[in-house]
């Protein structure tokens, strides 16, 4: 076997957490980039609404963190908080400088055009129309493309995490290196470095109805707990209220943008309906909208509700949300003359790897930055738009610190253990994985979805733990796939997030349960953290 690939850095992972970090450690290293798809294939190119920060003078970073504290629920770090506020208008800064572009603002107290979202007080949203994500990562990808300490490899799929414990090397266990799956021919190679960022996402693609991209199977997630990390509030996972409902249209995202700028729910007959909810009414935070479209479907009976923006003028909203406006008119959808039909799906989880304030796990030189972190900034509910400000602010924290450890931490050495291939055979039964995989997606869906309850909490937990035995013979016994690496992944995380729920006994937030529907801040106010033994 060869000897592995050595780095300085590397890079799990290419959305805007992955890319900010890899050009702020390029300054000091080499660094590469590995994405199991192509470089552009990542959730901060499907993102719609924007990027929060205080970048008017009618806004103030204290109503910033109030913000994000009250729809948090009670389980923010408040030090986190404060700090990634008010690094905001800095980062954006750093972003200008990269290449990316806000729509412009042309008012005396703001330079950009800032939107306001569910659970904001003030309007603080930077925007490139309807498509801020995919312009970040236009912007940001450009310049590490160009980097010549950067090298981007793409159709690379992680599948585990080599430690300094499974090699067998003296000290407190640390990450030294990445087995990664070569989707072009099949082999798994090895990569050796010192430090690591886990970019990779979140799990979306858990449940059955879903806005992440199909890339979205928790892999980092999963990774990292095999690896001996502790994960935080995997139960906190946010349904997006506003999801395209359509025959032919798959995890069509309608941005919570469109409700802030006067987009109104409707029942199919026509009737508001929020103001029964929230004093906020379509303003109300995401967990508060999707619970009440969820209470509205299940007394109607109808398959979806109306969001209408049509009452807004035809030119504002074409230039407003160019994107959605044409993907709903190749659905036969005019929204400037009628309103969309939506339903809730799985959008983003709150919880994830369990990092300090640089960014680095409990293994040593494991970072993590983007959704597959649990940072303390969410709670048990994320302010609309901050999550692209946290990848960049855990990023810089991240690379600041990683650039340290460069200076004090040997290299890896070249004899990493090999890929243990032991005698696997190639599979004639692709349809296990196909089979395991929506099944899966089905009961996460079913059991542990908008509104949950003990019994439905129990029939998932049974059901995964078969599936998890099932899934791991199948993954020893047979050459792996993508395929595969994602299922065993997607397992993992599902099993995770039935026992961080299982343990939360109250609602919260996001967690919404029917046997325990108060809030309990004498025994639940705390994380829900979960570690291998």
């Amino acid at each position: 076997m060869t000897n592995p690939r050595q780095f300085d850095c590397l890079v799990i992972g290419s959305g805007i957490a992955g890319l900010f970090y890899a050009l702020r450690m390029a300054e000091h290293a080499e660094v590469a980039i590995l994405t199991k798809k192509q470089a552009a294939d990542s959730a901060t190119n499907w993102a719609q609404g924007g990027i929060a920060a205080v970048m008017s003078t009618d806004d103030t970073l204290e109503d910033h963190v109030a913000d994000t504290l009250r729809v948090g629920c009670g389980l923010c770090r408040e030090d986190v908080v404060k700090s990634v506020v008010e690094r905001g208008p800095k980062l954006i800064e750093a972003l200008l400088k990269y290449g990316v572009h806000f729509d412009p603002g042309d008012t005396k107290t703001s330079a950009f055009d800032l939107g306001r979202e569910g659970g904001h007080s003030k309007r603080r949203i930077l925007h490139w129309r309807d498509a801020t994500g995919a312009e970040i990562e236009r912007a940001l990808l450009s310049q590490a493309a160009a980097h010549p300490r950067i090298t981007i490899l793409e159709g690379f799929c992680a599948v585990d995490l080599v430690t300094s414990r499974k090699a067998g090397l003296p000290g407190p266990n640390r990450v030294v290196g990445l087995y990664a799956l070569d989707t072009e021919n099949g082999q798994v190679e090895r990569f050796a470095s010192r430090v690591v960022l886990m970019a990779t996402g979140g799990a979306g693609k858990v449940y059955l109805y879903t806005t992440n991209p199909d890339i979205a199977s928790g892999d980092g997630m999963a990774m990292a707990y095999r690896a001996g990390a502790t994960l935080a509030n995997m139960e906190f996972f946010q349904f997006h209220p506003t999801c395209l409902f359509h025959p032919t249209a798959t995890r069509f995202l309608i941005s919570e943008a469109v409700r802030g700028e006067g987009g109104r729910l409707m029942s199919q007959s026509g009737e508001r309906f929020m103001a029964r909810h929230h004093e906020m009414e379509e303003l109300a935070p995401r967990d508060v909208v999707a619970r009440a479209i969820d209470d509205e479907l299940k007394r109607s009976g109808d398959e979806s509700v109306l969001l209408d923006i049509s009452h807004r003028e035809a030119a504002f909203v074409r230039e407003r949300f160019p994107n959605i406006y044409e993907r709903c008119l190749s659905f036969g959808i005019d929204i400037t003359r009628e309103p969309i039909p939506v339903v809730p799906a799985a959008h983003y989880c709150c919880g994830g790897v369990r990092t300090d304030s640089r960014g680095e796990t409990d293994v040593a030189n494991l970072f993590a930055a983007g959704e597959v972190a649990c940072t303390g900034l969410h709670g048990a509910n994320r302010l609309a738009s901050n999550s692209l400000l946290e990848g960049i602010a855990f990023a810089d924290s991240a690379a600041r610190e990683s650039t340290a450890r460069l200076r004090e931490t040997p290299l890896p050495p070249e004899s990493l253990p090999p890929w243990e291939e032991g005698t696997a055979t190639e599979s004639e039964e692709a349809v296990v994985v196909a089979q395991n995989w929506d099944e899966i997606r089905r009961f996460m869906w079913n059991y542990v979805g908008i509104v949950r309850s003990d019994k439905r909490l129990e029939r998932a937990r049974r059901r995964i733990e078969l599936l998890n035995e099932e899934i791991t013979e199948y993954y020893w016994n047979f050459h792996i796939t993508p395929d595969l690496v994602e299922l065993r992944n997607l397992a993992t995380v599902a099993g995770l997030v039935i026992e961080a729920a299982s343990m939360r006994k109250e609602s919260r937030g996001l967690h919404y349960t029917l046997d325990h529907p108060e809030r309990d801040d004498v025994h639940f106010a705390r994380d829900t953290l979960l570690r291998r033994t």
